[in-house]
C-alpha cells in the first residue's frame, strides 16, 4: 500500500471531520434535536418539511406517483407547482424510513447540505491551488457564508454544493478532455439543477464562462477533443435535467404561471445594502447602519480580506514555495489564471444580482434559456460568494506556508468560525397536531378537506400546516400551498371558507372529498360556536368519526338524489 494512498485516506478523514465538526457547531442545536422540530416558525419552512418527507417516502413506496403530490387534490403533478427537491428528498430516504419522522428527515438533509458544500469547495480549491490549508479555509468560508444561514427555511437554497462540484468537474475536463469527463460534468450540472433550479442555472452559467475563458487562454477554439467533451456534457445534462423537468412543462402549459417578468425580477434584486447584510452575530452592527436591506449577501470580512490578498498574491512575480504540508502549489501563472477566471465570475455574478437596474441581468434574461423562470436575481450573490472563496484560498497560500502553516491555518479557521457563527441555528419545537390525524391513517383512503380554509391571499401559506400534518396519514388534501396556486383553488377558496354551506358541499363533492377535519384550536370561540351551529344544519351530510378538544373528524355523506 503506497504512502500516497495512506495520505489520501488521512486527508479524506480530516476533511470529513472538519465538515462534521463545523456543521454541528454552527448549526447548534440542530444535530441534537433532529426529530423535535425545525423551521416550523415559517410557512416556507413547513412546506420544505412536507416536501422532503413526501419525496423520501414516495420515491420508495410508490415512485410512479412521485410528482403527483397529495396537495390541491385532484390536480396532478402538484409537486411541480414548486421546487421538487428531488436531490434533497433522496438524501432524506434513509432517515425518513428509519424513523418515519418528517423533521428528522428534513433536518438530516440540512446537515448534509452544509457538509457537502464544505467538501465541494474544499475539493475545488485543493485542485486549483494545490494547498490543503487553503482548501480547508475556503471550504468553511463558502459552506457557512451568511447568505446560506439567511435561507434556512428554504431547503433548496441550502443545496449549494452543486456550484463547487460543477466547477470541479469542469476543471477536470479542461485538464484532460475525455468523453467520460464530459458525462461526469453533465451529470453534476444536472444534479445541481435537480437540487435547486436556481443553482443549476447558476452552475451552468459559471461553467459557460469557464468554457470560453479556457478556450481563449489555451487557444482551444479549434480543439476538437475539448469541444466534443463539452458537447457530451451538454447533451448528458440536458437529457437528465429534461427528464426531471417534464412535469414542469405540463404545469406550465396547464397553469401558464412558470415564466417571470422583468418587473418580477426588480422586486427581488440586490442593491448595495444587500452586500452589507448578514445574520452573523459579528456583523449585526452593520445592520444598524444600513437599516433596510432586501437580501443577505455580505461575504464576511475574512473572505474579503483573503480574496484581496489572493488577487495580490497571484500578481506577484515570485515563485511558489513548497509548504510544510507537502503540497506543491501550482506555478504563479496558474494562480493568475485562477484569479482571472474567478475574479471575472465574481464581478459578473455581482453585477447580474442587481437585476434589471444593472443591465446585465436584462441581457441574460433575453438570451439565456431558462432565465425567464427565475424571480430573484439577488440569489446570484451565492455565486459571488463561491468565487470570493476561491480567491480567498489563493490568499491562504500566501499565509499558510513554511513553519507556521499549521498555526496559521488553525487561526484562520477559528477566525472564520467566530465571524460566521449565527448560533443558535433557527430551530423551533414541532407543532402539536390533533389526534384525529392518527385516526385518519387507519381509515380507508379518501381525499380530506381541512378547516378553517384560509381564503385571504396572504393567508394561503397557512395551508402548509395541514400539509405537514398530512405526513401522519398521507391522504390526498383538497388544501394546498405552493409557488403556483391553481386557478380553480383561487376560484373556490371563498366558498370553501364559508363551510358548511351548499356551495362548499358542492365543491367537496366535485373533488370526491371523503373526510372533513375541523381544527377547533384554529378558530376563535365565537367563530367555533357559529360553525357548530351551521354544522348542525347539515348533520345529514356529516357523519361524525372522531372528536376531542382539538378537532372534529367527519365523513362526508353523499347527498340524496
Amino acid at each position: 500500500m503506497s504512502s500516497g494512498g495512506i495520505s489520501r485516506r488521512r486527508e479524506a478523514a480530516l476533511v470529513a471531520t472538519l465538515a462534521v465538526v463545523t456543521t454541528v457547531a454552527l448549526t447548534y442545536p440542530l444535530a441534537f434535536q433532529l426529530g423535535d422540530g425545525g423551521r416550523v416558525d415559517s410557512e416556507d419552512g413547513l412546506f420544505s418539511i412536507w416536501n422532503i418527507a413526501w419525496v423520501a417516502r414516495t420515491i420508495v413506496a410508490d415512485p410512479a406517483e412521485l410528482f403527483h403530490a397529495n396537495i390541491f387534490y385532484p390536480h396532478r403533478n402538484a409537486l411541480a407547482f414548486s421546487e421538487a427537491n428531488l436531490v434533497a428528498g433522496l438524501l432524506a430516504v434513509p432517515p425518513y424510513w428509519l424513523t418515519r419522522n418528517p423533521y428528522t428527515a428534513h433536518n438530516t438533509v440540512v446537515l448534509w447540505s452544509f457538509m457537502l458544500s464544505l467538501v465541494g469547495a474544499y475539493l475545488l480549491v485543493r485542485r486549483l491551488t494545490g494547498s490543503r490549508p487553503a482548501a480547508a479555509v475556503s471550504g468553511v468560508l463558502f459552506a457557512f457564508c451568511p447568505f446560506v444561514f439567511a435561507r434556512s427555511a428554504h431547503i433548496q437554497l441550502l443545496m449549494t454544493a452543486g456550484l463547487p462540484f460543477g466547477m470541479l468537474a469542469f476543471h477536470r475536463l479542461a485538464e484532460r478532455p475525455t468523453l467520460g469527463r464530459g458525462v461526469v460534468l453533465g451529470l453534476v450540472l444536472a444534479a445541481a439543477g435537480l437540487a435547486c433550479g436556481y443553482y443549476g442555472l447558476f452552475a451552468g452559467l459559471m461553467v459557460g464562462v469557464a468554457i470560453l475563458f479556457h478556450a481563449a487562454m489555451d487557444r482551444g477554439w479549434a480543439n476538437r477533443g475539448y469541444w466534443t467533451a463539452i458537447a457530451v456534457a451538454v447533451v448528458t445534462g440536458g437529457i437528465v435535467t429534461g427528464a426531471g423537468f417534464l412535469p414542469y412543462l405540463d404545469v406550465s402549459e396547464t397553469h401558464g404561471a412558470m415564466v417571470r417578468t422583468l418587473d418580477d425580477a426588480r422586486m427581488y434584486s440586490a442593491d448595495w445594502r444587500a452586500y452589507l447584510a448578514s445574520p452573523a452575530r459579528s456583523h449585526r452592527w452593520l445592520l444598524t447602519r444600513i437599516e433596510v436591506w432586501n437580501e443577505v449577501l455580505f461575504p464576511g470580512f475574512l473572505m474579503l480580506g483573503l480574496a484581496a490578498l489572493g488577487t495580490a498574491t497571484a500578481l506577484r512575480p515570485t515563485r511558489a514555495v513548497e509548504s510544510r504540508t507537502g503540497d506543491i502549489p501550482p506555478p504563479r501563472a496558474n494562480l493568475r489564471r485562477v484569479v482571472a477566471l474567478y475574479g471575472t465570475i465574481a464581478v459578473l455574478a455581482g453585477w447580474a444580482s442587481l437585476g434589471p437596474a444593472g443591465g446585465l441581468y436584462t441581457v441574460l434574461f433575453e438570451i439565456v434559456p431558462g432565465f425567464g423562470m427565475l424571480r430573484a436575481p439577488a440569489r446570484l450573490g451565492i455565486v459571488t460568494a463561491l468565487a470570493l472563496a476561491v480567491l480567498a484560498g489563493v490568499g491562504v497560500t500566501r499565509l499558510a506556508r513554511g513553519r507556521w502553516t499549521a498555526a496559521v491555518t488553525g487561526g484562520l479557521l477559528v477566525v472564520a468560525l467566530a465571524e460566521l457563527a449565527a448560533v443558535p441555528y433557527p430551530h423551533f419545537e414541532a407543532p402539536r397536531f390533533p389526534a384525529a390525524y392518527r385516526m385518519l391513517a387507519q381509515l380507508p383512503a379518501g381525499p380530506v378537506a381541512e378547516f378553517p380554509y384560509f381564503n385571504a391571499r396572504m393567508e394561503f401559506p397557512r395551508h402548509a400546516y395541514y400539509m405537514v400534518g398530512s405526513t401522519a396519514h398521507w391522504r390526498a388534501l383538497v388544501n394546498g400551498y405552493s409557488d403556483v396556486i391553481p386557478q380553480d383553488f383561487r376560484a373556490e377558496v371563498n366558498d370553501l371558507a364559508g363551510f358548511p354551506s351548499r356551495q362548499a358541499f358542492d365543491i367537496l363533492a366535485r373533488h370526491d372529498t371523503r373526510y372533513v377535519l375541523l381544527h377547533r384550536r384554529l378558530y376563535g370561540e365565537e367563530e367555533w360556536q357559529t360553525l357548530a351551529a351551521r354544522a348542525a344544519q347539515f348533520h345529514h351530510r356529516l357523519q361524525p368519526i372522531f372528536w376531542d378538544d382539538d378537532a372534529r373528524l367527519y365523513e362526508v355523506v353523499t347527498a340524496a338524489p
